[in-house]
């Protein structure tokens, strides 16, 4: 998969330094595959969870969401939110244009 954009993990991760590790593996493991559904996708990352158009991993131990927009047919992941627990549970995210 190609992964738009590394950019966002990296500053997600200068702000945030204990999930970089989980971040890079993550991204790793997404690069290294072509997942065709979510149902390959979650041979990898079981916990995956779709929400409306959203595909949104657990990070760093359920400390932090990795919230994507995956176009399988294209094999791209869009990063769309990076977020800390508490965050996430804002749900501000769901204010994304493309959260339908």
């Amino acid at each position: 998969m190609h992964v738009v954009s590394q950019s966002k993990l990296k500053q997600f991760w200068r702000n945030h330094p204990n999930s970089e590790a989980s971040l890079r593996f993550w991204y790793k493991l997404t690069t290294q595959n072509q997942w065709q559904n979510l149902s390959v996708l979650r041979q990898i990352f079981p916990s995956a969870d779709l929400v409306k158009n959203f595909i949104v991993f657990n990070i760093g131990g359920n400390n932090f969401r990795l919230i994507t927009y995956i176009d399988f047919q294209q094999n791209k992941v869009f990063i769309r939110h990076i977020l800390t627990h508490a965050e996430y549970n804002k749900e501000d995210w769901k204010k994304d244009d493309w959260y339908q």
